[in-house]
């Protein structure tokens, strides 16, 4: 399944699962039916719990992934995905305090 063993394709992998974790949450969380997507990312970066919420649960997609591709022996892509994941939290962790 994972064959591929390179950094930009653990890179891209590490960088759009959490934007799909962040959608379903946006789904699952029914704020589909009261504002747009692009409303919603403003409102998720803007309210600190929503934040802390959804960046936890995009955050878990990727140790998800880490985690299969680890097993696999698939080591280049696991530090893709591992220096996403990074650059993830880093980013929650700034809005969360600094914005």
């Amino acid at each position: 399944m994972f064959k591929i063993d390179k950094y930009p394709f653990g890179i891209t992998i590490g960088t759009l699962a959490p934007l799909i974790g962040i959608f379903f949450f946006y789904l699952i969380k029914g704020y589909a039916n009261i504002i747009g997507p692009f409303e919603f990312i403003e409102v998720f970066f803007k309210t600190k719990p929503l934040l802390t919420a959804g960046g936890t649960l995009s955050l878990v997609v990727n140790i998800i992934l880490l985690t299969l591709f680890l097993n696999k022996r698939s080591d280049k892509s696991a530090i893709g995905i591992f220096a996403m994941t990074v650059m993830y939290g880093l980013i929650i962790l700034f809005s969360k305090f600094f914005m």
